[in-house]
């Protein structure tokens, strides 16, 4: 069907879509963005356009839902063992440029599998976001991109069973649970107090007792790509006595969502990366045994990795140190999965995309490419500032001041390590120094995690600066994320 008389609207050709009769399509109209329909436009909300007589629709929820409902390529669905990227937006502006970056890709828009709607609940709070609202703004940049591959949406971090049912009744695809409140990281204590720790785990939960535990254990060496990891009673009691709770916990947790989906395929992720000591590799054999004694499926699951995975900037460690533990984990999550390894504040972590796309390389038809996901989100607010930066000097420079004044409250929450003395004030930086602070350290890390005080004060402002100046936005954030995403990408034969 051919789009006429719609004259004074830009359509994104990429969006225009044909369906039994019916055309749908995305537009904007000055600063706004509309749903046009031409043909069958029941169950959607809007007015009439006099000169083409299309129904022109507000991006609002009741539209998302009726699209969704009339093209299946909109709703979110698993992804199982492909490689894979969780594209956190924290704006609801983001997913065009994401969708750029992947089809940038040496093999193209199949080369990555996408999560484009991943927020926390703690992301959720600060932003002042619904996960319905996360979900929506998600569909809604696949569409304007027609983006018809498979895609996932991410309910990320959750604690309690009280933090599911949103993200469930809103048709969320995959779940990360965070255990990591249960996690004891103070297990350097005498073998009596460790012992104790062990006799006070929940046995009941764990479904277990402490002599089965031992005799599944001690028994005999695990085969890991062909080196032998043994436990003795205390190697075992500290997997245990660390862990044994957040096993507990993400089985009851694991078995809620189970009952909030129903029928509904999910995926789940388990993450113990916020926590203060690395995960040993005989801590993540015992995790992945336990979880699978319980009957817990799940398809990645993150480690704490040796070093510093901090916010907005580059890994901070030992890499060789980090290759071979690395290398140990990618073995166990091969022989006790297989699943993927998860890097958790993924952004930004150059030094490291090498090496865990080689390490986690796989070249079966079961996952061909790399048996990874990495997940980020506040790089893609740090890129929005990039545009701001460079087009709205007066703006960016009051987010600056707000986020020098918010950073020591605001960074309590997060493993950051920015000194506020190295961030220049506003006041002191002429216009064309302003998109430089983008690529420094400390003002990455600053602005980063102030990102809910920058949007209670300017978040509307923000938005429609980044609206005008949209094609920018995008191609920072499609040059970004293929700095991301190509390390993982096999090259072609």
């Amino acid at each position: 069907m051919q789009l006429e008389g719609l004259y004074d609207l830009s359509i994104y050709p990429h969006s225009v879509f044909d369906l039994e009769g019916t055309t749908f399509f995305l537009a904007r109209r000055e600063q706004s963005k509309v749903l046009g329909i031409q043909g069958d436009g029941a169950g959607f909300e809007g007015i009439r356009h006099e000169a083409s007589g299309a129904l022109l629709c507000p991006l609002a929820a009741a539209n998302a839902a009726a699209l969704r409902g009339r093209l299946a390529w909109l709703r979110p669905a698993p992804l199982g063992l492909r490689t894979s990227a969780g594209f956190g937006d924290r704006l609801g502006l983001a997913t065009p440029g994401h969708i750029r970056a992947i089809r940038d890709l040496p093999r193209g828009a199949g080369a990555i599998a996408p999560i484009f709607a991943q927020q926390s609940v703690r992301e959720n709070t600060r932003t002042g976001r619904t996960p319905q609202q996360v979900l929506d703004d998600a569909i809604w940049g696949v569409f304007e991109e027609g983006w018809q591959r498979p895609w996932g949406a991410d309910a990320d971090h959750l604690k309690t069973p009280d933090d599911v049912a949103p993200f469930a009744d809103a048709g969320y695809t995959f779940f990360t649970i965070d255990p990591g409140d249960h996690v004891d990281d103070e297990i350097d204590v005498s073998p009596t107090e460790l012992e104790t720790k062990v006799h006070a785990l929940p046995w009941e939960a764990l479904e277990d007792l402490q002599g089965d535990l031992e005799r599944r254990f001690l028994a005999m060496p695990f085969d890991v790509d062909g080196h032998e990891v043994s436990f003795d009673r205390a190697r075992l009691w500290r997997a245990a006595a660390k862990y044994g709770r957040a096993v507990a916990h993400t089985a009851a947790m694991y078995r809620h969502i189970v009952s909030l989906m129903g029928e509904r395929p999910f995926e789940l992720e388990v993450s113990v990366d916020e926590t203060a000591n690395p995960t040993t590799v005989a801590e993540h054999i015992y995790i992945a045994c336990e979880l699978r004694r319980l009957g817990v499926r799940w398809v990645s699951l993150a480690p704490r990795f040796v070093g510093r995975f901090e916010k907005g900037v580059d890994y901070i460690g030992d890499l060789e140190e980090f290759e071979h533990e690395f290398a140990a984990h990618a073995a166990v999550a091969r022989r006790f999965g297989p699943y993927k390894l998860s890097l958790h504040s993924g952004s930004d972590k150059f030094s490291v995309y090498p090496i865990a796309g080689r390490l986690t390389r796989h070249g079966g038809t079961r996952s061909p490419g790399s048996m990874v996901h990495v997940k980020t989100a506040g790089t893609s607010f740090l890129e929005a500032l990039r545009a701001i930066a460079q087009t709205d000097s007066g703006l960016f420079r009051q987010i600056l001041e707000l986020a020098r004044e918010r950073y020591e409250a605001d960074r309590a929450t997060y493993h950051v390590s920015a000194e506020l003395a190295n961030v220049s004030a506003p006041e002191n930086l002429s216009d064309a120094a302003l998109p430089e602070l983008l690529e420094q350290f400390d003002a990455r890390q600053v602005l980063h995690v102030t990102f809910g005080s920058v949007l209670d004060s300017y978040g509307e402002r923000l938005q429609e600066s980044l609206r005008g100046s949209e094609e920018l936005h995008y191609d920072f954030l499609r040059k970004h994320f293929g700095r991301h995403l190509g390390p993982f990408v096999p090259q072609e034969e």
